[in-house]
């Protein structure tokens, strides 16, 4: 009997551990972006990431997700530890009922709070090293892929006109995953990408091929008004000087619905994760501190008190 009631408390004992490890598991939603695209993967990484920095306490399921606009629609019906992706301008849009949100005011969207950056969309005009082109203004004449449909593609059509080359460019018929062997094989002269830096098709041209990767000026930067980044010489093979561009900057948000601590623990797991990811991807090496300049609105409350701690600035009135 003894044995009996030893073994139903052992039991007991057992389960209650159990119970506790569980109720202390903090599971997070991590809405993202396609599955083929390179946000995803990072999601994945900062859904490992998390998992490792915190023994296994916070567990992110990654979402796919159809885009940005998607994730910050979703804000607003989505309760929990939602996080999501998205430039810190739709947030803005958003919150004012403008463009892509017109007529979908929620005031849900007041609720949006900030946790941290991530890579930046940062846009590449990379041309090949013979092609002679070290300007905007050589670009007259050259034969330039640019895509179809991407931000990337929308952007490089936007700049070509701004710079006064619209139809002054031959634009390649060629898909955009065939832009390094077009480039090698001299079908076209350029092409033109965004991605986190640095972008993996822009490390195998300038590996096989040999490029230029092109500056803007301080008034050009203006007329795009994008994000002002530098890329830092020595990124790409070959280019030993820096690369002045453009960005879109990207931000994890969540909502008022995820609780301080949960917010503290998903901050300060990320910052103190991101160089190990950096060793395994190097695009994060291109988050830092600086990049909270660029949130727009308020920081949960939880992810404040970690930036406190730790000394970084956030913006006035976040």
């Amino acid at each position: 009997m003894k044995s009996i009631i030893r073994s139903v408390i052992v039991a007991a004992a057992t389960f209650c551990v159990g119970m506790t490890a569980a109720q202390a598991e903090t599971r997070v939603t991590y809405k993202s972006a396609k599955s083929t695209s390179s946000y995803y993967q990072m999601a994945v990484q900062i859904a490992e990431a998390m998992k490792t920095g915190s023994s296994g306490q916070i567990i992110v399921t990654v979402e796919e997700s159809q885009g940005s606009v998607q994730n910050v629609m979703e804000a607003a019906v989505r309760t929990g530890n939602y996080v999501f992706t998205t430039p810190p301008v739709l947030v803005r849009l958003a919150q004012g009922g403008k463009a892509m949100f017109k007529d979908k005011a929620n005031p849900k969207f007041d609720e949006i709070r900030a946790l941290f950056p991530i890579p930046s969309l940062t846009m590449h005009f990379v041309m090949r090293a013979d092609s002679g082109v070290s300007t905007f203004a050589d670009l007259e004449g050259k034969t330039v892929l640019i895509g179809k449909g991407s931000f990337g593609a929308r952007e490089g059509a936007k700049y070509l006109k701004l710079f006064g080359l619209e139809g002054k460019v031959t634009l390649a018929d060629v898909e955009l995953n065939n832009a390094v062997p077009a480039l090698k094989n001299k079908q076209i002269d350029g092409f033109v990408t965004a991605g986190s830096y640095p972008a993996p098709n822009v490390i195998e041209a300038a590996a096989s091929t040999g490029v230029t990767v092109l500056s803007l000026s301080d008034e050009q930067i203006a007329k795009t008004k994008r994000t002002r980044l530098v890329i830092p010489a020595g990124t790409y093979a070959g280019i030993n000087n820096e690369i002045i561009t453009t960005s879109l900057p990207v931000v994890a948000h969540t909502t008022t619905s995820m609780d301080d601590d949960t917010a503290y623990q998903l901050t300060k797991t990320y910052w103190e994760q991101k160089s190990g990811m950096g060793a395994a991807a190097a695009w994060w090496n291109g988050v830092s501190g600086e990049l909270l300049e660029n949130i727009y609105g308020k920081v949960h409350p939880g992810a404040k008190r970690y930036y406190q701690e730790a000394g970084m600035s956030l913006p006035e009135g976040s």
